[in-house]
């Protein structure tokens, strides 16, 4: 039997009442990583048609995660970003996605952006889930036909991002 949005949106609400901290957050990744697993759930649910780019596919009324479907066609290089005051779990059912995690080097002030430059690059492919927590900056590179499913901690619709901007590299001399 086919694990259901039903059932995942349940496992996500106990793991996250059971802990909202860092050890319920990666619970809440190996939920996602089962669910990337399963053909029924992804054929289900990660729809060109509904789902391109994001669909919410389900918004809890008491803890306020959502649980996000995302299919890109095409090729797409990101920009560096975070997710506001929010965290967000990615997770890969269908394609490769290269991920890139930025090390903050300046805190913008006022209206100045917040400078990042990569610290680590890997490849994330279907059945991996990552948690990107709160303050987490990074950007993700997708290679073509790509589907995911993302865990947001709140909808990200609703939340304003931080201002970052990469810095450029260091011209050899």
């Amino acid at each position: 039997m086919s694990y259901t949005l039903e059932q995942l949106s349940d496992e996500i609400r106990g793991a996250l009442k059971a802990d909202s901290g860092p050890a319920g957050k990666q619970a809440v990744c190996n939920l996602v990583s089962k669910a990337l697993l399963d053909q029924e759930f992804i054929a289900k649910h990660l729809t060109a048609d509904q789902c391109r780019p994001r669909k919410v596919l389900y918004e809890d009324p008491e803890l306020g995660f959502c649980v996000c479907g995302h299919v890109y066609a095409d090729a797409s290089t990101g920009k560096p970003h975070d997710h506001g005051p929010s965290w967000a779990i990615y997770g890969v059912a269908v394609g490769d996605t290269e991920m890139v995690d930025w090390r903050i080097v300046k805190r913008g002030e006022g209206d100045a952006p917040i400078l990042v430059e990569p610290a680590k690059t890997y490849v994330m492919r279907p059945g991996d889930s990552h948690l990107y927590d709160v303050g987490a900056v990074h950007s993700p590179n997708r290679r073509g036909l790509t589907k995911l499913v993302r865990i947001e901690g709140e909808n990200l619709d609703n939340v304003k991002r931080s201002n970052i901007k990469a810095v450029e590299p260091a011209t050899a001399k």
